[in-house]
This record gives C-alpha cells, structure tokens and sequence, in this order.
C-alpha cells in the first residue's frame, strides 16, 4: 500500500470506491437515525429480528423466479421478497405482543429464530436446485459491499432521503411514542400505526443494507452508532444527529480501509469502526461516559464530605448553648468533630484540606483545632439550614419519626436544588413561621461530641 493509494482512497478518485463510500455513509446514516428511535423504544432486538426474518424472502423470492422462466437473481426481486417476510416478521412481532402477555424481547426472539431456520432450511434447498450454488445468496447473509452498483445508489439514497423526512415532519410523534407509548395513547395519538410506520422505516433500511453489511451484522450498524451517541447527549434531536453522523463515518472509514487492504470485509471494517466509536464515546462521553461519571461521583462525594463537616462543626457550636439562637466562633478540637461521624482520620483530614483550600476553616496546629472563617459560618450555616428542612418536611409530610430522621435527610438533601428550597421555605413558613428565615431548630437532641 502506497502513499498514492491512500490519497486516491481518501479523496474518491476510484469510481468504485467513490460508489461504496457514498453508499455505506448513506447507509450508515440511515441505519444511526432508526437505530436512535429502536434504542430509546426498547427494541433494539427488532433490527436483528427484522434482518434475520428477510432471509426466508430473498430464497423463495429466487424459487419463484426460477419458476417463471428467469434466472431468479435479479436483485429487486430478491429484496421484493426480503421486504415482504421481513413485514411479516415485524407484523408477527406486534400480532404476539398485542395479542399476549408474551414481552417484546421474548416475541422478537420468537419469531427471529423460526425466520431464521425457515431461511436456512431453504437457502439449503436453493443450492441444490440447478445453477442454485452460484446464486450468491451468501452474499445476502455476510454482506458483499464491493459488488455495491449505480442502482444501489439510487435505492439507498431514496430510503435515506425517505427516512430523513419521515423522521423530521413525525419527530414530535415518534419522540411521544418512544417516550411515554401509555400517554400518547391516553391523548387519542394513533400509536398502533405509528409503531407499524416506524417499523416499515426499519424494514426499510434493513433491507437496503442487506447488501452493504448482510442480515447478521445490519444489527450492529442500526443499534452500535445509536448506543455510542446516547453517551454524549440527552437531547433526542441531538443524539438522532450524532448517530447518524457516526453511522456515516463508520461507513466512510469502513469502506475506504476495505479498499485499502485487499480481501478486507468492508461490512466486518463498518462494525469494527461502528464498535470502536462506541467504546471511545462509552468512556469519555460528556453525559453518560465511565470516566464522567467518575469524576462526578468523586466531586459529589468531596461535596458530600464537606457539608457534613461544616453541619458537623456548626452543630458543635450550637450545643454550646453561646449566642442566642446563634453560635459563637471557638477553635474545635480535631477529636471532637472526629467523633461527630465514622470518618478515619484520614478522611477528615482531607475534607479539611478542601475545606481550607475553599477559605471556610482555619486550621491550627495541623489540624488539631478548627476554626471556622466568616464565609465558613455562612456556608456551615446554609447547609444545616437545608438539613433541618428536609428534616422537618419529612416528620411533617412524610410521618418519619424525629429519632430517625437525620439519617433519612441524609440520603436526599446533597441534590436540594433551589426551587426544592423555595418550597420548603415556604411550607416551613406555613408549619413554623418563627423559624422560616433563621436555621430551625433541630427537631431532635444534638449532642455536642465527645
């Protein structure tokens, strides 16, 4: 492989080349576009149901056309015949589940292995008919994107251009339905042909990549490029966008490394580069990535540490009995907060690390004394203040008993967001309006530490 080689790839200077590029990236686009829809409506094992049901179609289409005096190989024949079982297949799929108690994935499963192995029986039989083994109906099941012509094109810029309007003009519909199928159909939205309409748009890029990427891996390119996507967004338009802008670059660099390297599968390349997107997105995703979520979980639990030292620190000073209704500013012992909670001291001492680096606690004789700062007293003052109204919201609201619910307001006031406050705010001012705008008192012993 030479420089030249590369440079003629990449700027699609082959004709060939040039046609199965476009092709897969249309393909490819298609296939992210549905696959988002699919992923979201829980039906991800419908493209594989759907692709493995077409087999069946492309055998008897063949039959039938050896019967009426042809070769049986013509190509919008044989995905005439895919595109009828492959309807039959989705149809079979909606029949079990609206007719039973029977669950999608155990329908879908259902009718994937009895189209299968009715397709297998037959392809079988189609090689043994006269002139059958060189039919190249393989080609049907592992994909043979080279052999792609100028009427493939066509076909799948028609199913893309197709797809692209359907899923614009019906975005609010499908959105609904994938969302919330109970409601749409409490609001009088006809779900039933919706979900047919939104399978045949499948079937419909199933079967025009039955060439591209075959029956088997048709799955891979329809689910992979929407799975990749719905780690960088939570946005449905933009995670519909960014499938389909990874399924077309899987596509483009698919087949242009299969025109680069002889006897390379270009539909095995299009997986692998559709997988490799998603195991890259799957870790640094900004919304739902492995290592986002880290770094996130880490903050969270710095925060959480934090407030639990100034609540910590606040309530000592507070059982004092100093001020009048307030606290008053002493250095506490290390021992004493330590007591406050299980931490280690190893753990104490960095949330006091983060907390010094913050400007809310003064530290004297390596963290042998505390002392909070003026922002300290603010910020120590604010976080028991939202501990103390989810506590009295749940003793009022929630009948939680005052002995156990410091614990219980443990576990939700670290995601009080701002209207939450407002609220209790004002259902604290309707129960308790003395203490609506200081900190309320605890509503159960606080102890000043050992």
């Amino acid at each position: 492989m030479e420089f030249s080689d590369i440079i003629e790839v990449l700027f699609l200077r082959n004709y060939n080349t040039r046609l199965v590029v476009i092709c897969t990236m249309l393909l490819g686009s298609a296939c992210g576009l549905m696959g988002g829809f699919l992923l979201l409506r829980k039906r991800s094992l419908m493209g594989d149901t759907l692709s493995h049901a077409t087999l069946p179609g492309v055998c008897i289409a063949f039959m039938v056309g050896v019967l009426l005096g042809g070769t049986g190989k013509s190509l919008p024949f044989l995905l005439l015949g895919a595109t009828v079982t492959g309807v039959l297949g989705c149809a079979a799929v909606l029949f079990i589940r609206n007719q039973s108690r029977i669950k999608d994935d155990a329908a879908m499963g259902i009718v994937l292995s009895v189209f299968f192995g009715a397709g297998v029986a037959l392809l079988t039989m189609v090689t043994k008919m006269p002139d059958g083994a060189a039919a190249g109906l393989e080609s049907f099941i592992y994909g043979k994107t080279a052999s792609m012509v100028l009427s493939d094109f066509w076909l799948l810029t028609v199913v893309t251009i197709c797809v692209l309007v359907l899923s614009i003009f019906l975005f609010k519909e499908f959105r609904l339905l994938c969302f919330d199928e109970t409601y749409a159909l409490a609001q009088g939205w006809p779900v039933k042909f919706l979900d047919v309409l939104l399978f045949g748009l499948v079937t419909a890029v199933t079967v025009a990549g039955l060439q591209a990427v075959g029956l088997i891996l048709i799955i891979a390119f329809l689910i992979t490029p929407a799975a990749a996507a719905r780690f960088w967004t939570d946005r449905l338009d933009q995670m519909l966008l960014l499938s389909a802008v990874i399924g077309g670059i899987s596509g483009w660099i698919g087949a242009s490394v299969s025109a680069l390297i002889p006897n390379m599968p270009a539909g095995a390349l299009i997986v692998l580069v559709a997988a490799g997107c998603f195991v890259f997105s799957m870790f640094v995703g900004v919304e739902r990535g492995v290592l986002v979520r880290v770094v996130r979980q880490l903050n969270l639990k710095r925060s959480v540490g934090r407030q639990h030292l100034l609540r910590a620190l606040y309530e000592i000073l507070e059982a004092d009995g100093l001020g009048d209704g307030g606290i008053q500013i002493r250095a506490v012992p290390f021992r004493q907060v330590r007591g406050r909670r299980t931490w280690s001291d190893r753990q104490l001492k960095r949330y006091l690390r983060l907390a010094y680096n913050e400007g809310l606690v003064e530290t004297l004789n390596r963290f042998d004394e505390i002392v909070l700062t003026e922002a300290g007293v603010e910020a120590a003052a604010q976080v028991t203040r939202n501990h103390r109204l989810w506590e009295l919201y749940l003793i009022e609201y929630a009948d939680i008993a005052a002995s156990r619910v410091d614990r219980d307001a443990d576990a939700v006031e670290h995601v009080l967001g701002e209207k939450m406050v407002a609220l209790l705010e004002s259902k604290l001012q309707t129960l308790r309006p003395a203490e609506s705008l200081a900190v309320p008192v605890s509503p159960h012993p606080i102890q000043p530490g050992d």
